[in-house]
């Protein structure tokens, strides 16, 4: 299959590399450097060090060209860059099926991806997400790595997984698409609350608690917004919440590290140096909870934290002082 990978950082890279074994593949990025670098040294040194490009995967900065003879269209941009995207596809009349990695809420509308992507190109528009436990260091390295491929249109995730499927990336087919996107999206938030415990030095107990309670939050949220309760069970759920609160290349989770050391934000996403989704997904999240009534206090505290109304010790006090609802712990 032709696969045009649009988005040159970690992880069009990290899907470049893993794709192109048996797939033709083409790696668009728009920023010059980037792409000078992959051209003469088939590495991605800014975004991506460490990891050799296949000589195979043809690298653009020309969007229409990249985008002229592709199957399969996968969007790798942040969320922010999920609209221009959408965009300038729709410009250029593709109606070839298309895929992104991001996760989060839309900074401002407040929008799942797939509602982004809707407002563009049509509610008909052949779409999903490829989401799951999965850093894009360790897909460039091939560590065997298992995700879902989510889509409202049955047919297109299985197909798609399928002909995805294989080599280090076990892709399984998921009809759930907001249950997929919520998950993705409300892990990051929960990653900077478990660097917070962690960094305060909380203990094991605390953390155990906080992703516990955290995973409730999210499937209230998914539920309240049509997803299948079951869908948080699985990858794009449970999995890609553990994932994020413990692994050490989770950048939400230093967020939540540096904020526990006495940071500001200003300096910790400086020495982070990329985009942490979670940082602005926090704040969209406790809108959205509160608008719809769901609750969602860990997130809640997250947001009151990046935004400097709440210190994370504060934060931890609240919580704790809570009282325990009349519900399944």
């Amino acid at each position: 299959m032709r696969i045009s990978l649009l988005g040159g950082g970690a992880w069009g890279t990290a899907l470049a590399i893993a794709f192109a074994e048996a797939h033709a593949v083409t790696l668009w990025t728009r920023e010059s450097d980037v792409a000078a670098d992959l051209v003469s040294g088939r590495e991605n040194r800014r975004f991506l060090p460490g990891y050799r490009l296949p000589a195979q995967v043809a690298v653009a900065t020309d969007f229409a060209a990249a985008v002229a003879d592709a199957e399969l269209l996968i969007v790798a941009t942040p969320i922010a860059g999920l609209r221009p995207t959408a965009e300038k596809l729709r410009e250029l009349g593709c109606t070839v099926p298309l895929l992104w990695v991001c996760k989060g809420f839309e900074a401002g509308s407040g929008k799942l991806p797939h509602q982004v992507v809707a407002d563009v190109m049509g509610a008909d528009a052949r779409c999903g997400a490829l989401s799951g436990p999965s850093f894009a260091e360790e897909v460039a390295a091939g560590q065997p790595t298992a995700i879902a491929l989510a889509s409202r249109d049955a047919a297109l995730a299985r197909e798609t997984a399928r002909q995805l499927h294989g080599g280090s990336l076990r892709i399984y087919a998921n009809d759930d698409l907001v249950g997929v996107e919520v998950g993705g999206a409300v892990k990051n938030v929960l990653a900077i609350a478990t660097g917070v415990c962690d960094g305060l030095g909380l203990g094991l107990n605390s953390r155990a608690a906080l992703m516990t309670r955290g995973l409730a939050e999210i499937a209230r949220l998914g539920v309240a917004l049509g997803a299948q309760r079951e869908t948080f069970m699985g990858l794009a759920g449970m999995g890609d919440l553990i994932l994020t609160c413990t692994g050490d290349l989770s950048r939400n989770r230093r967020v939540g590290l540096g904020l526990a050391q006495g940071k500001s934000l200003a300096e910790v996403l400086d020495e982070l140096g990329h985009v942490a989704e979670g940082v602005y997904t926090a704040r969209e999240t406790a809108c959205l909870a509160a608008r719809l009534g769901v609750d969602m206090p860990i997130s809640a505290a997250v947001a009151a934290v990046l935004d400097g109304r709440m210190t994370a010790r504060d934060a931890v006090g609240q919580l704790m002082a809570r009282d325990p609802k009349e519900e399944i712990a």
